[in-house]
This record gives structure tokens, sequence and C-alpha cells, in this order.
């Protein structure tokens, strides 16, 4: 009986080849599970991840017409923005292929917690593989190494553990196998997926061990649509079919499912309408009779209004986040009930829901099929419908400028944004004050139009995230809107832009400040305290003149062209150009800050300073217990 094939390989050759022959499979359709690897090369990983990624990222010699590399190789600047590609380039994917990333021991490690932390907060999927102190303890301490005096198998990637859905050290090759088979179940689970980290410490990266063939064999994970129970159908639809004001709200699982279709069905059906979470904004497009455009704290005002009376709340594909519910205000109803559809248990048992526990593609099918026949009230509609015509209006008002030589307000920049992007067009943001008025104002054109991470709110994914995207979607045009405050936090990317003419679209807002916290600090009593970008003034506060920097500069020092629009006109023309051009193009505005967006519709808890020396304070508490007083427990 002759021995099994091996294959002699180091650990990081075996893990890049094994990565290399992973899929992914739903309805048939099979896409590569790890498209891609970014890194960023240091002591912990150059001889190990670095040499397999020289071995197998490189385009093959010979062969007519060339041979693809076995792990495209993407190099990255700053390794949390790494995170925030790979993120945006999985979500755009709909969860079915994720990237690779990979840093050195120490700081390089620690930078990737902030996008673990909002891939798995956001539930996608995203492979980390951080360099390690030695296993053998050769050299020890090596440089960068935390040492901790009673545990010494302690290493910073420890900080990875709580915002991993997954987390293994290899102190032994042969460990790889196990553990890789385990990453890639996890990262390929709809209900499970998240960050997963396979710290690799620097010595077991380049030793060599007699790997089994079937390692590097493909291997297909297929992406699961259950089924609902039976049981918790009958349930569901008895639900639906007693209630007078029911009301879906969409979330992310729904594009992560690729169900809009099948909430389209549902609703022609039976004329059920839908508000949306920033995850689930574009469920159905803006112009379907029954999309009510946002829901909670950011939302429209139709849909906070049939929040408030639902009777029945229908959740599908959402995590019921504080900004979703206005921290507990929203749903008003006195009789109010829950069903939520999520393939995660997790997330449908919340609020005391009953639960549909199943593939939102699925759910959404087998609920249409058995309401055949069901519809709301005509009155409802109708009274849906005048509400929906009346936000239009509001939109309009907002995001149309009468002047086109003045200087553009920000909800005015988003409306000549609107007046140029196609429906194929991907709008990406996540933090400041834009990502309110986008929920309230953008009218999303199709499924991956819009673009937003708001589980974490990252200041800095913009930019990356476009990448991600525009390597996921060759030949569409992608937007990163960020204001200066994100733009500050991390800009990094744009050389990696210009390296790979990846031709980003980048909408730089000068707010001088953050316009965002600015706001909420006011409504708090803090009197917008240090969130200005202004000179200190006598009093230690910062109001003096704005700081005199030049942001559009900086972007065309990495390589960028810039388009500079001082006018509504300018702006459109500009934004025009960037669309059409072939490389990556900021266009830089300067706004002008009067408010031109609707006020919240529905409340947001954020505790004010119970007593304070301060006027602001003390009324702004006064306003926080009336407000506070409308919180419910729904059990």
């Amino acid at each position: 009986m002759s021995a099994a094939a091996t294959r002699r390989l180091t650990t990081a050759q075996a893990l890049v080849r094994f990565l290399a022959a992973q899929y992914t499979e739903r309805d048939g359709v099979r896409r590569r599970l790890i498209t891609g690897t970014w890194g960023i090369f240091g002591h912990g990983n150059v001889a190990g991840l670095g040499q397999a990624l020289v071995e197998y990222g490189t385009v093959p010699s010979g062969g007519t017409p060339p041979t693809p590399p076995v792990m495209p190789y993407h190099q990255g600047r700053n390794e949390q923005a790494m995170v925030h590609a790979a993120v945006g380039h999985a979500r755009h994917l709909n969860r079915l292929s994720a990237q690779a990333v990979t840093t050195s021991i120490g700081p390089g490690a620690t930078n990737l917690v902030t996008g673990a932390a909002l891939a798995t907060i956001n539930r996608l999927p995203v492979l980390l593989l951080p360099g390690d102190y030695f296993a053998s303890h050769a050299a020890d301490p090596l440089l960068q190494q935390l040492e901790h005096p009673i545990e010494a198998d302690v290493s910073v990637n420890d900080t990875l553990r709580p915002v991993s859905r997954y987390f293994d050290r290899i102190t032994r090759p042969e460990a790889l196998v196990a553990s890789a088979l385990q990453a890639m179940r996890v990262l390929s689970d709809p209900a499970e997926t998240g960050a997963v980290t396979l710290a690799l410490p620097q010595d077991v990266q380049a030793e060599a061990y007699d790997w089994p063939e079937e390692f590097f064999a493909d291997r297909v994970w297929r992406v699961r649509r259950p089924a609902p129970d039976p049981a918790e159908l009958t349930e569901a639809v008895h639900a639906i079919r007693a209630a007078e004001r029911p009301l879906i709200v969409a979330g992310g699982g729904v594009h992560h499912s690729e169900a809009e279709q099948a909430l389209k069905a549902l609703v022609d059906a039976t004329g059920i309408p839908v508000a949306s979470t920033q995850a689930g904004k574009g469920a159905l497009r803006h112009d379907h009779p029954a999309d009510l455009g946002g829901i909670g704290h950011t939302g429209t005002a139709v849909s906070d209004a049939l929040a408030r009376t639902a009777d029945l709340v229908i959740g599908v594909g959402t995590r019921y986040s504080d900004f979703t519910t206005a921290s507990g205000t929203l749903f008003q109803h006195p009789g109010v009930r829950f069903l939520n559809l999520n393939i995660t248990a997790f997330d449908a048992h919340k609020l005391a829901a009953r639960t549909l526990v199943c593939d939102a593609q699925a759910g959404l099918t087998a609920l249409a099929e058995a309401l055949s026949g069901h519809r709301v009230d005509a009155a409802y509609e109708a009274e849906y419908r005048v509400g929906k015509a009346r936000w239009d209006e509001t939109v309009e008002a907002a995001c149309r400028a009468a002047d086109d030589s003045a200087v553009p307000t920000q909800t005015q920049v988003l409306g000549a944004l609107d007046a140029v992007v196609g429906d194929e067009d991907v709008v990406i943001n996540a933090a400041g004050s834009l990502p309110g008025d986008l929920h309230k104002l953008w009218r999303a054109r199709s499924p991956r139009q819009y673009h937003l991470e708001y589980g974490y709110s990252c200041m800095g994914y913009e930019i990356p995230a476009a990448l991600g995207v525009q390597q996921a979607a060759p030949g569409t045009p992608v937007w990163a809107l960020v204001g200066d405050g994100t733009y500050l936090m991390n800009p990094t990317e744009i050389v990696t832009a210009v390296q790979e003419n990846l031709p980003v679209k980048l909408v730089l807002v000068q707010n001088h400040g953050y316009a965002s916290i600015g706001g909420l600090s006011e409504s708090v009593g803090a009197e917008r305290f240090g969130t200005a970008y202004r000179h200190r003034a006598a009093d230690g506060t910062f109001t003096g003149a704005p700081l005199p920097v030049d942001l559009a500069a900086n972007a065309a020092s990495l390589g960028m062209e810039v388009l500079r629009a001082k006018t509504v006109r300018e702006l459109r023309e500009a934004l025009r150009a960037a669309r059409a051009s072939d490389r990556p193009t900021c266009v830089y505005v300067e706004t002008d800050p009067t408010p031109t967006a609707p006020a919240a519709e529905a409340w947001w808890d954020v505790p004010v300073a119970e007593v304070s020396a301060r006027e602001a304070a003390t009324d702004a508490r006064a306003q926080y217990e009336r407000a506070v007083a409308d919180r419910r427990r729904h059990l």
C-alpha cells in the first residue's frame, strides 16, 4: 500500500495554496472564496507570507496568455485601511467572496482591531493573518513583542479575540490543517461570518512540512439558504393576516441574501410598506410606491410616523440598532408586536419577537406564497402613499439649489451627485453628518448603489472601501463621500488607488470640523466644544479662524486628479467630469454651513450631564428627561 501523496512547503506557502483552492457556491453559482490578499510586510511576516506571496502572488513566466497569479496581492498603506478595503469588497459581493489581510507583529497587528470590529459587527467576512512571536521562544523577547509576567502565551494579537468570530494561533505547521478548515467554515457561513483571525508565529510561517495533497484540492463551501420552520411560518402568516398596520423594516440581510426581488414580490402582493435601515436601504427602489425610505433617528417623516402606529413590525435581516429603534422610543402602538425574519437566531429573537429563522430570500418567498390573496386595507395604503409624496417634496426642497452661482450646502451636494450618477453607480459613506443626510434624502436606484457602513460608523472607511468595491466591480463608477474630518483620519489608500489605477471618485466636503458631532454636542449641552477645525481662541475654545489646511492639495500630492468646485454649477460640472474619468479623481467642495437637511424625526439616546453649572447643559438635561420617558421595553 503506497503512502499518501504529500507536498513539502512552508506553512505560509501551504496556507496561500490552500486559500487559492477555496470556493463558495450558492444557487449553483461558484465563486472564489478568497479573491486576493492585502499586505504590509515587516519582520513578522516578510519571510513567511511575504515570501509565499512572491512565489504565488506574481504572474508566472511563460504561457500564452500569461497565467494569472495563484493569489493576487494588493499593497496597502495602512493596516486598518486594508481591512476596510477587504470588507467593502465582501459586502459588494454579498459575502460570497472575501479577501485576506496580512501584517507584521506589533503595531501592524493591533492596527487590525478597528477593522475587525467593523467586520464582525456588520456580519461581513475578512480573513486576518497577523504575524506573531516565535512559537519556539528561541528569540524572546523579540522586537515588538508584548511581555506578560504571568502569561507567556499572550501576544498583542489577543486583542483580536473579542472582535473575531474565530481565532487561533498556529503554533505548529500541522495545526494549520484543522484551523484553516474552521476559518473557511466561518467565513462562508451566513449566520456566523465576520472577522476570522489566524495568528501566525513568524518561525512557524517559515517552517517546512510534508502536507497531504488533499489539503490543496479544490473545496466548495455551500452557502445555505435554510427554509423557514413550518410551525414558525404558520405563526408568522397568522400574525401578518391579523395586523391592521404592518410595517416591514428591511436590513442588510436582504442584500446579503440577494432577496430584493423576493421582497418586492411580497410587497407588490400585500401592499405592506417598507422602511429601511442604513444597511437595508435600496432593498426596494426609491420610486416603488411602498418604499418609505430610512427609519429611525435618521429616518423619513413617513417611515417614523408609520413606525409609531404600526401594530406589527416585520424585521427582515436587521440587528435593530439604537438608530433604528430610536433608542427604544419609536414603536409606540400599545399592542405592537414584532416578527423577525433573520438567518441568525440571535437577531431574530430581539424585541421579544415571533421568529422566522431562515434565509431572507427563502423566508420572503414562503411568506408571499402563504399570504396569497391577503392585502392591507386600501386606506392604509393611501395613507402611506400620501406621506411618501410629501416626503419626496421635502427631498426636492433640501437638495435643489435655487441659485447655481451660490456655494452649495451639503444636501445640495447630494442633489448634484444624484443628478449625475447612474443606476449602476455605488455611493460609499460611513461617518459624520453625511450618513444622516443620505439616509433621509438619497434616492437609491439599485440594490448595490447605497453602501453605508453604519454598524460601526467608522471614520476612515470610505476611501479604502471604495478600492475594495472597485476591485469587486471593475468598470462601475464608485464614489467615496467624505468630510474633512474623515479624510484626515485615513487618506492613505489614495496612493494604492493611484498605484493600481483604480478610478474611484472621491467627493471631499470641506466644512471645517466634525459637523455631525458638533450638532450633537450642541444638543446635549456640550456647546460644540472641540468639534471645529479652527485656531484656539483666548478663552480656550477652538473658535478662531479656520485652519489654513488645503485638503485638495493633499489629495493631489498623493496622485489624484483634483477638481475644485466653488458653486453649484461648478460642482455639477466637476462631478460629471469625475464620473467620466478613467483615473482616481477628487471633487473638492467647500460647503455653505447653513443647515438645509430636514430635522431628525425620532430621538437618539445620548445621556446628558445630570448636574451642571452651565445653562446649556441644564436645558439639555430637561429635554433629555422628557424624551427618555417615552422609552419602552418590548416584552
